[in-house]
């Protein structure tokens, strides 16, 4: 068995060190954001409410991407309810696309993916990191990376997401 050596120049190793400090620096202030940006209040609450007054019975809404591909979430929230009807009614303009937190299982109301978003991580959202983009396709493919340097900590934000519709409950 023979062995061959490669030689790296200093520089490719600075640049090599650089590229993963970058990737590893990259990875930990996205999910340090969405984290941030997912605890931030939809919606402020009114004097008087409480959890139970703003859980709702399940909503199911289709989103589509720039790969003309759906997939369909869940909504529990009242008030996450009512900001994805306004965005379907053209009344929200800048916060359109849909983030939320990957669960690596099949729904039964998501039943063409092998995966789902979190009805309780759910945010709409003008802008994010590239960290966190991916079409709707590609997180199926590569699914089992998911939660690494793949979409750290399972947060998704498709920036081409779009509402196509609310679903009838099934």
């Amino acid at each position: 068995m023979s062995r061959t050596a490669v030689v790296i120049t200093a520089d490719e190793q600075q640049e090599l060190l650089v590229r993963r400090l970058f990737t590893k620096l990259g990875s930990l202030t996205a999910v340090a954001m969405l984290a941030f940006t997912s605890a931030q209040p939809a919606q402020a609450e009114q004097p008087g409410d409480t959890p139970q007054k703003r859980a709702a019975a399940p909503v199911y809404f289709e989103f589509t991407d720039a790969t003309r591909s759906t997939a369909v979430f869940q909504l529990t929230d009242a008030a996450k309810i009512e900001e994805a009807r306004d965005i379907l009614s053209g009344k929200e303009k800048e916060r359109i696309h849909v983030m939320g937190r990957l669960d690596p299982r099949a729904a039964p109301y998501n039943p063409r993916w092998s995966y789902h978003l979190r009805p309780e991580s759910i945010s709409f959202f003008d802008q994010a990191i590239e960290v966190c983009d991916a079409t709707i396709p590609y997180v199926e493919e590569y699914l089992d990376e998911a939660g690494g340097a793949f979409l750290p900590g399972n947060y998704w934000c498709p920036w081409t997401s779009r509402l196509v519709r609310e679903l009838p409950t099934p």
